[in-house]
């Protein structure tokens, strides 16, 4: 399912891409070695990872990141990746990090942090490109967790870190229930954003717009397709629907890129950007989704752009860093 990469002078920006699962397995090789630790059995198989639907991603996913341990470890994944991401003509890319996982492994929130800023500073020394990082809380690890997260994110802030998010098995559990953690992370000043609308369908979006917070993305959002009123909503909001194509036809949550509603939900008005989610996974990249976008639905360099400048717009960034990006994708 590799695209190829977009066409050069087209800039991009990702809003929705989990740092853990940026990892490739040759490099996930490399921090099991560095770290003393063995890949947990059925992880991957030579370089690609190994599993069969969502859930058992879930679980693949869970397995792989107990090789990150450490600072440097969070350092080298981020530095990686954001430098892929500047080599196919990215400008801003925001990473989804996860408390949870690198509490499991031990490694403090400030220690996370630190490696994920040093990591962001590497790749903007070396290529330009600007990131911040929204915390999410993994919604099958329950209600307390997910505010210890926002909680934690409030209590140690960091100007690299810009928002909150909440991810993981969404068909089972409702964002309902998390409206304390949303609350406690919109008292910080963060953004928010929130899974809703890819396996759960159109009454999870209106479940997270529902929040007593306002939510200004979502990630995915995509089943909102099936409800005409929702779509109406979201268009007339200007709530922006962080869309990752090749993840939801990998995944079976379309049968191909022909009957994906991105081109729909853009053409009714609502506000799209791409998304690579989980990319080695699926062997994408940023510049993967661009061109998927042009090959499969026609967007030229204009509209393109078009869909960099939503995200740039919709980014959880200070002002002026924001106009700074518009002027560079302007040029």
């Amino acid at each position: 399912m590799t695209a190829a990469p977009t066409t050069v002078g087209v800039p991009l920006a990702e809003l929705h891409v989990h740092l853990e699962a940026t990892a490739k397995p040759t490099l996930v090789r490399r921090l099991a070695e560095r770290n003393g630790l063995e890949i947990p059995p059925g992880t991957v198989d030579g370089d690609r990872y190994v599993w069969r639907d969502f859930l058992d991603f879930l679980l693949t996913f869970d397995r792989a990141v107990t090789v990150i341990k450490t600072v440097q470890d969070y350092r080298d994944i981020t530095s990686a990746y954001l430098r892929d991401c500047a080599a196919e003509g990215a400008v801003y890319v925001e990473l989804t990090i996860s408390p949870d996982h690198a509490d499991q492994a031990g490694l403090s929130y400030a220690d996370l942090v630190e490696g994920v800023a040093q990591g962001i500073d590497d790749a903007r020394d070396a290529t330009g490109i600007e990131s911040r990082a929204i915390v999410t809380a993994v919604r099958n690890f329950g209600t307390e967790r997910a505010e210890w997260v926002a909680r934690t994110a409030a209590g140690q802030p960091h100007p690299y870190v810009t928002g909150f998010g909440l991810a993981g098995d969404e068909a089972g559990f409702p964002p309902g229930p998390f409206a304390r953690a949303f609350e406690l992370a919109h008292d910080a000043g963060l953004g928010l954003t929130c899974h809703a609308g890819e396996w759960a369908g159109p009454e999870s979006v209106r479940e997270a717009l529902a929040l007593p917070v306002p939510l200004t993305r979502l990630g995915h959002g995509v089943r909102a397709i099936e409800d005409p009123q929702l779509v109406r909503e979201l268009a007339e909001r200007g709530t922006v629907l962080e869309v990752c194509p090749t993840s939801n036809v990998v995944l079976n949550a379309y049968a191909d890129y022909g009957v994906h509603p991105f081109p729909l939900l853009r053409d009714a008005g609502v506000r799209v950007t791409l998304g690579s989610d989980d990319p080695p996974y699926w062997e994408a990249t940023i510049g993967g989704e661009y061109a998927v976008a042009r090959r499969e639905w026609g967007l030229d360099d204009a509209a393109l752009t078009a869909v960099t400048r939503t995200a740039i717009e919709a980014a959880f960034v200070p002002e002026p860093l924001r106009t700074a990006l518009l002027a560079r994708i302007q040029q």
